[in-house]
């Protein structure tokens, strides 16, 4: 405090102010003037002294707390009940802190989940090359066409896998920066399924799978686009769990404050254990097929929430299980 060039002004000019009217006083009124007027001034020039150092006190206080802020220690709280600047700035610096902790521990999460999506994603891409390696090494030495012609598929197919892996991984990623609107418009509820089955009536009728649907007339307010690529994967996931001869049954409700399309299967079902695992991102239940990676029902349910919707699941194993693509009217 005694540092502080503008307070040794002020107590300087005090004085000097003390000294004249003291100096005023004894002229017009004497010695008793003089002593009252001085030690009136001395007593306003403690009282400003005390002040100031509590004020330095407290800006001090402050200053140690934010250097413990910038070490990364724990601090106490600030909070305080009185009134005053420096109290409004005790707590405006507590909030400050709290929401840039806060802010801190997102980002260490975020960096451990970052970590985790590039291990897992390594991995996953892992397999196919290490495959495609291998095919090739041995394309180069074989002479056989029907065995070319085999591992040539081999190849094709771990491909097609990882282009899949990458585009779905992409779709992710820009959903999860922001860089995707989502542009809500009416949407017939049949035609939007017709679009979402056409890419699957081969596969379904190799595996032998009926189609049971029942589609009231009715408008879906959603993005078509992504809610087709959405519901699209739960219908591979069910595709997959189902045995030659399976049903698939679809239908369509709105109620009050939603609208929804519901899909169910006869097949294998989702273990409990399973169940409040499936949409997280590469987690593979143990009924999930060997060439499962585990993005498919992630992606769905990301881009369902990024609109406002939701999808909610039951299942029982050996049973089947219900998916239901929920769409609310207003945001909730």
């Amino acid at each position: 405090m005694l540092k502080d060039k503008g307070f040794k002004m002020m107590v300087c000019l005090a004085m000097a102010i003390t000294a004249v009217i003291s100096v005023c006083g004894y002229a017009l009124n004497g010695i008793s003037a003089f002593i009252m007027l001085f030690l009136l001034g001395v007593l306003l020039t403690v009282i400003f002294t005390i002040t100031t150092k509590k004020r330095y006190d407290a800006i001090g206080a402050l200053s140690s707390y934010l250097e413990k802020v910038l070490a990364g220690n724990e601090v106490p709280s600030l909070i305080d009940q009185e009134e005053g600047e420096t109290s409004l700035l005790k707590t405006n610096i507590y909030k400050t802190t709290s929401t840039l902790k806060h802010q801190k521990e997102l980002l260490a999460k975020d960096k451990v989940a970052l970590s985790n999506a590039i291990a897992d994603i390594s991995h996953q891409l892992k397999t196919p090359l290490t495959s495609m390696i291998v095919m090739n090494d041995l394309l180069k030495t074989e002479d056989d066409r029907d065995k070319r012609a085999e591992f040539l598929k081999t190849q094709s197919n771990q491909l097609d896998r990882m282009n899949w892996l990458i585009q779905t991984l992409l779709k992710l990623s820009k959903i999860d920066a922001g860089t995707i609107t989502m542009k809500p418009e009416a949407v017939n509820a049949d035609a939007l399924w017709d679009e979402i089955i056409k890419p699957f009536e081969i596969q379904m009728d190799l595996k032998n799978i009926k189609l049971s649907r029942n589609i009231p007339e009715l408008s879906i307010k959603c993005d078509k686009n992504w809610t087709i690529e959405a519901v699209q994967n739960i219908v591979k996931n069910c595709i997959e769990h189902m045995e030659n001869g399976g049903m698939l049954h679809v239908s369509a409700n709105e109620a009050n404050i939603f609208s929804e399309i519901v899909i169910e299967d006869n097949g294998c079902g989702i273990a409990d254990e399973d169940l409040p695992h499936i949409f997280e991102r590469f987690y593979k239940g143990k009924n999930a097929g060997k060439d499962s990676v585990g993005i498919g029902l992630a992606l769905a349910k990301t881009i369902m929430t990024s609109q406002h919707g939701d999808i909610l699941v039951d299942s029982e194993q050996g049973r089947g299980t219900r998916f239901t693509v929920r769409f609310y009217k207003t945001i909730i």
